[in-house]
């Protein structure tokens, strides 16, 4: 019995799978190395994790577990393993790799082609024969991950606030969350996960696309992701993960195509197809 796992900033999608084909899956909070230690990593684990598990009575036959996650650098990855190691004690395989790895074995497989993740934060790479070989590094929500939610996120609220949109919208926006721009300053510059909070206004977008601006907004999102990332790449098929990427699949096709790029796949979620990369033969 293995357990995959496939963690963002906002939440982590973990899937156990049996050796008969039978697969379940569960959610706990994100997991990222970056700002969190292994004790905070291994409460979260064995505060959310393991009680789901344990009343499903597996947690003791779990024998490898495969974690991909946001900020699993060759540096930060051994504390996550530290703390999945505390919490499965009797799996004899544990590895831990970027949730870059995880999007392009899901979207490549061991083919050739371009790989993106498009959720609260943003990544993406060229992907051939079960390697990374090309990365444009996505340096986090404030010095990149274009084409993320967070990005736009931060594009929609500093265009509202500064009279980019209208006030119709503005309205709607401080109604629909209860805030208003102290609010918002509190949030993005003193409080943790500024990024989880941005990140979920772009539903406020999803909600709003058939406003004129909205749409441009939206598109020029996509577009700027596009042009400053994607034609780095040479022109293979790209494919997409991501819940923002689900969401706005249309737009971001028409983006595509109308920079001369090949549209792959678009999934919600990665693991359906790294469930099909580690099915148990």
């Amino acid at each position: 019995m293995i357990l995959l796992a496939d963690s963002g900033s906002t939440k982590t999608h973990w899937c156990l799978m049996t050796e008969s084909g039978q697969s379940s899956e569960f959610f706990t909070d994100g997991i990222n190395p970056f700002f969190q230690t292994s004790e905070a990593m291994r409460n979260s684990i064995s505060n959310q994790l393991l009680p789901q598990l344990a009343r499903l009575m597996w947690v003791g036959t779990i024998e490898a577990v495969y974690f991909y996650g946001a900020g699993c650098t060759a540096e930060k990855s051994p504390f996550v393993e530290d703390a999945l190691r505390a919490c499965f004690k009797k799996a004899s395989e544990v590895e831990v790799q970027s949730d870059m790895i995880g999007a392009a074995r899901s979207l490549v497989g061991n083919g050739r082609g371009v790989a993106c993740i498009l959720g609260t934060g943003a990544n993406s790479c060229l992907f051939e024969e079960g390697k990374i070989v090309k990365n444009v590094p996505a340096l986090g929500f404030i010095l990149g991950d274009e084409g993320s939610g967070a990005v736009l996120g931060k594009r929609l609220v500093s265009d509202l606030y500064k009279n980019q949109l209208s006030d119709e919208l503005k309205a709607k926006f401080e109604k629909e969350y209860d805030t208003n721009v102290a609010q918002v300053i509190e949030c993005v510059y003193r409080k943790p996960f500024p990024n989880r909070y941005l990140a979920q206004f772009s539903k406020f977008c999803s909600a709003n696309i058939e406003d004129p601006l909205i749409s441009k907004l939206v598109y020029d999102h996509f577009d700027y992701f596009a042009k400053r990332i994607l034609t780095q790449y040479p022109k293979v098929p790209v494919g997409f993960v991501g819940s923002v990427a689900y969401y706005y699949k249309d737009i971001l096709g028409k983006v595509l195509e109308d920079n001369g790029l090949i549209m792959g796949k678009i999934l919600q979620s990665p693991m359906e197809g790294m469930k099909e990369f580690h099915a148990i033969k």
